[in-house]
């Protein structure tokens, strides 16, 4: 069992839901990116998604995409970010850190190489946004065999078909992206989220975790109810985009606190 399932199994135990929050790698300092995950996980994040600086993250809103540019203005790429997450688990052996980016740095690795690296590095799970599961089997494979789950996006649109080929291949848990468009836009609708997260759980086995638009201890919650984890992202790099950067570690500890305060303080009610 890897981590990522151990941890999601440990809390389904406590009928307890999981907090998924995700950062940019390298942004808004290359030498923040570490305090800041071990700042979430002492504000109860349950695994942390990670995020690769790519030049064309086609699907994020303008709130990530600054923060990629920030990061790769500070020079982090893909082997930067796996020397974080190394660094990381200097200190922590137990918290899951998925990789969400782009196939291009991972293709320029090399994708055996890439796998390698990140088991060796301490990463338990990848999450490649353009990586459709139509075409994606022998990385998903390949993942299998260095114990590594392989994560993927569904959506409203996604069909029946597509949500069945994810359940095929996908390990660690589901990405489901409440909206239609790009990360940090819309407003959710809490009833169309628990209309699809059955229509999913007929055909994936996996835990469901829910983002794009939550934005406090309000939606966190109301998204709770009727999944197996809350993914923040936007949100985040926002408070770090509005804090002075002396302050930004403190105060994204205090925002992953506050929410997940909110998420343990509601009766939790089986995804």
């Amino acid at each position: 069992m890897s981590r990522i399932q151990h941890t999601l199994s440990v809390l389904a135990s406590q009928n307890r839901k999981g907090l998924i929050p995700f950062i940019t790698a390298g942004d808004p300092a290359p030498e923040l990116t570490v305090p800041l995950m071990h700042a979430l996980v002492a504000g109860g994040a349950d695994i942390i998604e990670l995020g690769v600086p790519f030049s064309d993250p086609m699907a994020d809103g303008p709130v990530i995409q600054r923060a990629s540019e920030r990061a790769l203005a500070n020079g982090v790429g893909l082997k930067q970010v796996l020397h974080m997450v190394r660094e990381f688990r200097s200190r922590d052996q137990s918290t899951p850190v998925v990789l969400m980016g782009y196939a291009n740095p991972i293709e320029r690795m090399g994708t055996a190489p890439f796998i390698t690296a990140a088991k060796e590095g301490g990463v338990d799970g990848v999450l490649v946004v353009d990586y459709p599961p139509e075409e994606c089997e022998d990385f998903a494979a390949m993942m299998r065999q260095h114990d590594l789950d392989t994560i993927f996006l569904l959506a409203p649109t996604s069909t029946d078909e597509r949500i069945r080929q994810v359940g095929k291949i996908a390990t660690g848990y589901v990405y489901y992206v409440s909206l239609k468009g790009v990360t940090g836009s819309g407003h959710l609708d809490l009833q169309a989220v628990a209309d699809m997260i059955p229509r999913i759980k007929k055909h994936v086995s996996l835990p469901v975790g829910v983002g794009f638009g939550i934005r406090d201890a309000a939606t966190a919650t109301a998204i709770a109810s009727v999944s197996d984890a809350v993914v923040i992202g936007s949100r985040i790099i926002q408070e770090l985009e509005n804090t002075p950067r002396d302050q930004a570690v403190q105060a994204v500890q205090k925002f992953i606190t506050e929410i997940r305060g909110a998420l343990d303080a509601q009766p939790a009610k089986a995804a």
